[in-house]
């Protein structure tokens, strides 16, 4: 895990501090929203200052962008254009490759390209070996599944069932560090499709069934489990009731752990702790807070200063968060159904960036379609938080009454915890009134 993140640091710092020419960099071209924008800007790049071979590497960079910002709008024709010179795909790349990849194939669509094109990546990686490709290792997994699912599809079931397998045996993937979003609920979901299209459809039920029950669900993997229940049933009387009644044991199951977390008092200023990272050591302060949660001001992506004193009265969640944290950004969609949940009742949950600029921040949101409300702590002054994600729920006094760090590791389970703490924080506050 330590390795992965360095890698994708180590990666984006050198994009972001690399210069074609004073005017043109990856940074910019980063943030703009549309991929038609960014050929535009590339080709703008390409006639001011033409391509030599010391910058052939750096120019590939911009390529693989497009190729895969285009293979993401189904211009198939546009992604082959940029990938004909068979440029060189680096670990942050790949990472964005493998997500446009797992979004075709998982809506099924452009089967034959998501089969090709995951195929070679899939044999490149595998010529490299781990040692050669730490961050390729990780994408390795996901991959095996996507050729396996679009093989499934198209008819390949040998084939499928070769590449689940091969996906299932490898043990230091992404799938266990509840990092990438969905990884273990997207492998059982493809785990299972793969296994129906073999006739193994009660063994792709149980499969889905156990997921749901577990916690390692989201969306996609419910809609799976009621199509292959009207497989194996015949129909689909009963199928709502059995999810109903796993999704209510899953979320009782995390009700129960994020009742153990319940702060009964907290006094400013207070510090937020975890267990150290490595295992041993000393807490890890998570952050400090040494003002009153209705003291802060911070600003929205248009500039309007938010102040949270016009929130008391309603429970409040503030989730810390950076463009570079996959994990924050994995538990936004958990978020999104809380706060579809509780839309009208005395409830607020803003994500709050730290460190980046307004620009970078709006551009990142659109770019993402992310809905939930975004403010702003570039100076990290709020809570000088020491790392992302960090989420703190607030009673409707301005009382902590829960903090947690990481992502739970699937849409569902995010969904669940944070569903947890707001009821146990409404359970307490009706206690004491």
């Amino acid at each position: 895990m330590k390795g992965l993140i360095m890698c994708l640091l180590i990666t984006c710092s050198s994009w972001v501090q690399q210069e074609v020419i004073k005017k043109y960099n990856y940074e910019d071209f980063d943030l703009i929203v549309k991929v038609e924008d960014q050929e535009k800007y590339f080709n703008e790049m390409l006639q001011e200052d033409p391509e030599v071979e010391s910058k052939t590497k750096l120019y590939n960079v911009f390529r693989v962008a497009l190729a895969t910002g285009w293979l993401a709008e189904g211009n198939i024709e546009k992604y082959r254009y940029y990938m004909q010179t068979n440029p060189e795909i680096s670990g942050v790349s790949l990472i964005n490759l493998t997500y446009v990849l797992q979004d075709l194939a998982d809506d099924k669509k452009y089967l034959n390209i998501v089969e090709e094109i995951s195929k070679g990546i899939i044999d490149d990686i595998e010529k490299k070996g781990k040692d050669d490709d730490v961050i390729g290792i990780y994408q390795l997994q996901v991959l095996l599944e996507v050729n396996a699912v679009a093989n499934a599809e198209l008819g390949n079931v040998d084939i499928a069932l070769k590449n689940i397998k091969k996906s299932s045996e490898i043990k230091d993937g992404a799938r266990e560090l509840k990092y990438f979003k969905d990884s273990k609920s997207n492998y059982y979901n493809r785990y299972a499709i793969v296994l129906s299209a073999a006739g193994e459809d009660k063994k792709a039920l149980d499969t889905l069934v156990n997921a749901v029950r577990n916690a390692d669900s989201n969306p996609k993997l419910v809609k799976t489990l009621r199509q292959v229940y009207k497989k194996v049933h015949g129909n689909v009387k009963g199928a709502d009731k059995l999810i109903a009644d796993l999704q209510e044991e899953a979320y009782e199951n995390e009700y129960e752990e994020v009742e153990k977390l319940y702060i009964g008092e907290s006094t400013i200023p207070f510090q937020g702790v975890i267990p150290p990272p490595s295992g041993n050591g000393k807490p890890f302060s998570l952050f400090n807070a040494t003002k009153q949660v209705y003291e802060i001001s911070l600003p929205d992506l248009n500039g309007n200063t938010i102040n949270f004193n016009d929130y008391k009265g309603k429970i409040l969640v503030i989730d810390f968060w950076t463009t570079m944290c996959t994990p924050c950004v994995s538990a936004f969609a958990g978020f999104k159904r809380v706060v579809s949940e509780y839309k009208k009742e005395p409830f607020q949950l803003f994500i709050i960036n730290l460190f980046e600029e307004q620009e970078s921040v709006k551009n990142f949101i659109t770019k993402k379609g992310i809905s939930l409300d975004v403010l702003r702590d570039e100076p990290n002054e709020a809570y000088g938080v020491n790392g992302t994600p960090t989420k703190i729920v607030f009673d409707t006094m301005g009382n902590i009454r829960f903090y947690s760090s990481g992502y739970a590791g699937s849409t569902d389970r995010e969904y669940y915890k944070l569903k947890a703490m707001v009821e146990i924080t409404k359970a307490k506050n009706k206690s004491e009134d």
